[in-house]
């Protein structure tokens, strides 16, 4: 019984997560945007604490809900009139981008089905998997190390920052 418990909980967030993440890209206002994508990052740390993982789960709502979300809020109130709505997009660029996200899903769904067997059989060969295990494959450096893109996205926001911060100087 418990198992259809986890089921349904499953279903549940994974539709918050997929209602929001549309909500999150399609909405006008930019600070309501930011609080779909305040839902999605919740909901991601729901699944984390479902599958025992509490201390992901746990950076999650501090690290990403707690510390990127408000770096976000901060940046639009820096560079944008929470107030107005965003321009309508043309009915050119609507299509272009439906095309653009089908072919995302196209490219998600064909690595996803093509390569699990790969990912099933990387799993089985880790028969621990601690906090210490993600920890070292999220952040070495080895083939498969997560350090450089880590960096890299924090280089980014540093960057996002600095420019919301000088664009807002200039106003």
């Amino acid at each position: 019984m418990e198992s259809v418990g986890n089921l349904i909980l499953y279903f549940v967030v994974a539709l918050v997560i997929i209602v929001c993440s549309v909500l999150t890209v399609t909405t006008r206002q930019i600070l309501r945007s930011a609080t779909y994508l305040l839902f999605v990052l919740f909901a991601t740390a729901v699944i984390y604490f479902q599958m025992d993982y509490a201390f992901l789960g746990a950076v999650q709502i501090a690290v990403y809900a707690g510390g990127i979300v408000v770096l976000f809020v901060f940046a639009i109130l820096l560079t944008h009139q929470p107030g107005k709505d965003a321009q309508r997009i043309e009915s050119s660029r609507r299509i272009l981008g439906a095309v653009a996200a089908l072919l995302g899903v196209a490219v998600c769904g064909y690595g996803l089905f093509s390569y699990a067997n790969f990912c099933h059989r990387q799993l089985a060969e880790v028969s621990d998997m601690s906090i210490e295990t993600i920890g070292h494959w999220l952040l070495s450096t080895e083939k498969f190390g997560y350090l450089l893109p880590f960096e890299a996205v924090s280089v980014l926001l540093l960057a996002c920052i600095i420019g919301g911060v000088v664009i807002a100087r200039r106003r």
